[in-house]
């Protein structure tokens, strides 16, 4: 598939991808807190972890409702009202050694996050149509603002303790910036032609849609979990220092970066859902080695785990749209919202089975859930095709005009 996108359009994705960055860096963030937390203001260890779920569960549980109501209402100012809410619930930390307080601002947070995504997610594929490279570049944006927060956070935070927490607003507010910008960076034409392409006739496939959902919530449990146990793991398992073990994190992050730049360039030539299981069949054998292999190699797997788990991420947003093209942000809720963060959920669940078993064992159930992702996607095939809606703003071109998928 070549590319239609003009400069443009291109430069308006790029921005909408930055502001993308700016809000899942408030989901990085938040976690980036619980050590200055602990050691400023003397919370434990479970007031912290309540913290990080208070945000969490606002974000995961609210998002789908977002996508709901965006199905009825056009409600683009969420995007730059969700990136503001992120930012100041997190910058307001500052006011108040409450527990409670803290929570409550990191669940106004969450609730941000939740504003944004839908709503970001369905503009992105108005700027990008079917090309699913642009389309990447919106998660990957997310990706990038998540593995920046801890280094953010160290350099603000970390130097002037948690007064300083007024700073983490100006991510926010160069991401508003970023989101003014967007409607510059197109014409009004590409506007209108952008929104044919998302608004589509077709039936909803729900049993695709849900099926897709499974692979989206074991590919949540498995990066997740081993997100949150990888430097302790590491540590462990291949006798290496904090520092290196440390570094297999960066390395997790960064691969995700790269899988999911890869992962849109692959879906131009082949099927997204064949993208998917063959993602998901190779995952099988790579967290095998990660669990396995000894010493300083354990970080060649650690790459590989990274980039078999990123490739499907943009791929499960658009297909997810593709899939329910009467109510995309239904789909763009479920996928970027609630789906995606049972890994969240989850992860207590490791870590108390590996307080019990050891950690080696208790992450290795993990490796059955791609197997489990790749039979939920057997039957399942890319939608061929829609006929976009004509648009009041749109030129009337006297045809319907299709547009194929994958």
């Amino acid at each position: 598939m070549v590319s239609s996108v003009s400069r443009s359009a291109r430069r308006g994705a790029r921005l909408l991808a930055y502001s993308h960055a700016t809000v899942d860096f408030y989901q990085g963030a938040v976690a980036a807190l619980v050590p200055f937390l602990v050691l400023e203001r003397g919370y434990d260890y479970a007031a912290a972890a309540g913290i990080v779920l208070a945000g969490s569960l606002a974000s995961s549980v609210v998002q789908p409702l977002f996508g709901v109501l965006g199905d009825r209402w056009a409600m683009r100012w969420l995007i730059p009202v969700g990136v503001l809410l992120a930012g100041s619930g997190l910058a307001a930390i500052a006011v108040s050694e409450s527990v409670w307080v803290t929570a409550a601002l990191a669940g106004v947070s969450g609730v941000g996050v939740a504003a944004f995504h839908p709503a970001g997610a369905h503009r992105a594929r108005e700027i990008s149509g079917d090309d699913h490279v642009v389309m990447s570049w919106f998660s990957l944006g997310g990706g990038i603002g998540f593995a920046a927060a801890p280094l953010f956070v160290a350099a603000t935070v970390g130097v002037w303790g948690l007064d300083a927490s007024p700073l983490l607003l100006v991510p926010a507010l160069t991401g508003v910036v970023a989101v003014a910008l967007i409607g510059r960076a197109a014409s009004p034409v590409e506007h209108a032609e952008g929104l044919a392409r998302a608004k589509r006739v077709g039936r909803d496939d729900r049993r695709s849609f849900v099926l897709m959902t499974v692979a989206v919530v074991c590919r949540s449990v498995v990066f997740v979990g081993l997100g949150s146990f990888l430097v302790l793991f590491v540590r462990e398992h291949a006798g290496v220092g904090e520092a290196a073990a440390a570094m297999s994190l960066f390395v997790f992050y960064l691969g995700g970066a790269f899988g999911t730049a890869v992962g849109g360039h692959l879906a131009r030539r082949w099927a997204r859902t064949t993208i998917l299981r063959w993602s998901y069949a190779l995952a099988v054998p790579v967290l095998v080695g990660l669990l396995f292999t000894p010493g300083p190699a354990v970080f060649v797997f650690v790459a590989l785990a990274s980039l078999v788990l990123y490739v499907p991420f943009s791929l499960h947003v658009t297909l997810g749209q593709d899939f329910l093209p009467r109510h995309m942000g239904t789909a763009n809720g479920v996928t970027l919202g609630l789906a995606v963060s049972v890994g969240g959920l989850a992860s207590p669940v490791i870590g108390a089975l590996a307080d019990e078993v050891g950690l080696q064992a208790a992450l290795l159930p993990l490796v059955a859930l791609p197997a489990v992702a790749f039979l939920a996607l057997l039957r399942v095939k890319d939608p061929t095709s829609f006929t976009a809606v004509p648009t009041a703003a749109a030129p009337d071109r006297g045809q319907s005009g299709t547009t194929r998928v994958g």
